[in-house]
């Protein structure tokens, strides 16, 4: 893989860096829309997966700086043009990006959104659409949006260049190059869509966020700002933020337990006038710090937990799509796993955390596994070479039965 023709510079880490792009390169003027940090400022990081076929962008977004990647994936089709799966911010430093690779390939022809809930997806597609008026536009079926349903015109969407993926990939115009699966399931208060996509050409797989794999060190792109990683470094707010590669790695993987868990079990949170003492005696105070607000202590084993939840890379489906989503309808599930893992792909480029991903369809199976309770134990324990540890999965576990008390979750609909 190689990174975009304009990072020049190295990190402490390693990590690229740009070295002729200016603040306002990165300029997000929607982020209100959808305000997760970093807000109006976005870094765009382009990498070349496979030389002169598929390239990701990838950005940043997060809360309380448990920042994580966010992915555009592209692809140059062989009858000239470019193919767009899952757009990101259209800041001017990720347009020129993207411009790059139309002078060389040829215009965008075709944009994707493969979710029908996913607002941090949905809100780049107008916008970004805009830029490239002779795209054609595919969006998942069954859209919708929270708290209000609005219609994607009123999102930007061009109306007349957008429509409903065909339910039979064949109908597509760019059929003669990909293939694709739906998976579109009833939620009660919504709808739950991914689009799997393969490019035969390469042995590429695109899925938005149904699969996950959590590198061992930062990615690039949360490096270009390490402020985020240092901050969760810490171990009280009682400590100077520093940077080091340790410290780097160490808010990465924690970063990683809050955002896959939300409340991992090493983790425990301190009481509220413990917090305000030590925010008062912490020695960075500025708005960007939070005024020391630090409310997190990691307990001594916190990287076992990391460990076990990174599996050695393995792929695995976030927690709260195990717990919450996808037991909605697991047949479903596992029929769409079932026709997606007929195709012979060889890595996974998802739309979070680590891509690409070295990847099987039998792998890509086993992921589904915790869908299977009734399988044979020889076969699994879950089918996972590392299943994600019951303690860490308690916190989703205990939302999810608060939801279905409040009403707001409920049962399955569909049994196996």
């Amino acid at each position: 893989m190689t990174r975009s023709n304009d990072l020049v510079e190295l990190s402490p880490t390693g990590g690229r860096v740009p070295s002729d792009t200016h603040p306002q390169d990165w300029a997000w003027r929607f982020w209100f829309a959808l305000p997760l940090y970093p807000y109006r400022k976005r870094r765009t990081l382009r990498t070349e997966v496979i030389p002169g076929t598929v390239w990701t962008f990838d950005q940043l977004h997060g809360i309380l700086y448990a920042v994580v990647p966010i992915r555009m994936t592209v692809i140059r089709l062989d009858s000239g043009g470019l193919l767009v799966y899952a757009p990101v911010a259209p800041t001017p430093e990720c347009i020129r990006l993207v411009n790059e690779l139309v002078a060389a390939h040829g215009e965008v022809r075709y944009i994707i959104l493969p979710t029908s809930s996913g607002l941090e997806h949905k809100v780049f597609v107008g916008p970004f659409a805009q830029q490239f008026p002779h795209a054609q536009v595919f969006v998942a079926p069954n859209q919708w949006s929270f708290p209000l349903n609005l219609p994607l015109p009123w999102l930007g969407f061009p109306r007349d260049r957008t429509q409903v993926l065909p339910l039979d990939s064949r109908q597509a115009p760019f059929s003669d190059e990909f293939d694709y699966e739906i998976l579109d399931f009833n939620l009660g208060r919504g709808s739950f869509a991914e689009v799997a996509v393969f490019h035969r050409r390469s042995h590429t797989l695109l899925l938005t966020d149904s699969i996950l794999s959590v590198p061992e060190e930062p990615p690039a792109i949360a490096q270009l700002d390490p402020y985020p990683l240092l901050f969760h470094a810490r171990d009280s707010a009682l400590e100077p933020i520093e940077d080091t590669p340790d410290h780097r790695r160490n808010g990465w993987q924690r970063i990683s337990l809050f955002a896959t868990y939300f409340r991992p079990y090493a983790l425990k949170t301190t009481e509220l006038k413990e917090t305000l003492r030590d925010g008062f005696k912490a020695p960075e105070r500025s708005p960007r710090a939070y005024f020391g607000f630090f409310p997190f202590r990691w307990q001594d084993d916190w990287q076992q937990s990391f460990e076990a939840l990174r599996g050695n890379g393995r792929p695995f489906v976030a927690p709260i799509l195990q717990t919450l989503i996808l037991p909605q309808a697991p047949r479903t599930v596992l029929a769409w796993v079932d026709r997606v893992a007929q195709w012979n792909f060889r890595h996974i480029i998802p739309c979070h955390f680590d891509a690409p991903i070295p990847a099987t369809p039998e792998e890509f199976r086993r992921a589904f596994a915790f869908l299977k309770p009734n399988s044979d134990p020889q076969q699994t324990t879950n089918l996972l070479d590392f299943p994600l540890p019951d303690t860490d999965m308690e916190f989703v576990r205990e939302l999810e039965a608060n939801l279905r008390k409040r009403g707001i979750a409920t049962a399955p609909r569909e049994s196996l």
